[in-house]
């Protein structure tokens, strides 16, 4: 069960840097959201996905 959930989060976790890799921001902003992201584990990328996906260009400007 514990290799489901990190298999899981894995995935997530590498296709939420893939997401935020896309976005038009600049590349510091980026390695700062990705290092963000993945060093808060599920907490960030609960956050991310249900609230930042969509206001990273807004705060990134």
């Amino acid at each position: 069960m514990a290799k489901i959930v990190y298999l899981v989060g894995l995935v997530l976790a590498i296709l939420a840097v893939v997401d935020i890799f896309k976005k038009p921001i600049s590349l510091v902003a980026k390695i700062i959201c990705a290092v963000v992201v993945l060093a808060t584990s599920w907490i960030g990328l609960a956050l991310y996905y249900l609230w930042a996906k969509n206001h990273l260009t807004e705060w990134f400007k």
